[in-house]
This record gives structure tokens, sequence and C-alpha cells, in this order.
């Protein structure tokens, strides 16, 4: 894939999240500079969601666990557990903030 593809498929991820957390009830705040996303949870525990163009990876961080998903048939795809980033992404929120969080970013 080109640079600018990957950059555009992961910006718009990034905007879809945000946008989907400005929507959300429970109160997660997020911060993005410089390819990184940052979620805060209600208890202040933190999501950091990581842009790795050398890779053409997403990384996510999360206070239990590091992922690296690649971009496979238009999925974001864990490459250590295959799971689907949207799904893992939601269960990923809910858990960290303690309460169910369902955001509406499917097929961005």
């Amino acid at each position: 894939m080109q640079d600018s593809v990957y950059h555009e498929i992961i910006d718009n991820l990034f905007i879809a999240i945000e946008e989907a957390l400005d929507e959300c009830e429970v109160d997660i705040d997020y911060e993005g500079a410089g390819g990184i996303l940052t979620l805060t949870m209600p208890n202040k525990t933190k999501i950091i969601l990581n842009k790795q163009p050398p890779l053409q990876q997403l990384w996510v961080a999360t206070k239990f666990n590091g992922h690296h998903f690649n971009y496979t048939d238009g999925k974001w795809i864990d490459e250590r557990t295959d799971a689907e980033f949207y799904a893992f992404f939601d269960k990923a929120v809910s858990l960290q903030a303690d309460q169910d969080v369902k955001l509406d970013i499917q097929g961005v």
C-alpha cells in the first residue's frame, strides 16, 4: 500500500473515533497529536492509539496489553490474535472505562 493511502485510512479512522467519542454517553476525553490519539477514561486510565508509518500498522496500548494491527482486505486485524479492530476496540474501551461503551465507528 502506498504511504499516502495508509495515512488517509488511519487519519479517517482517528477522525471517526473522535467523532464517536463526542457522541458517546460515557465521558471519555481524547487528544490527538503527532500520529498519536490518547483516550482518557473517567477513571483516569488511558488507551493510546499510535500510527506506525514505517510498518503501516496501527498500535493500540491499553492498561492490559499492547496490540499491533495490520490493514488487510479492508480491515484492521491484530497480528497476534486475529481480532478485528472495531470489535476489539469497543471491548477494550468498555473494560478500561469500567462500563459498557459502544462506539459507532464500524467500517471506516
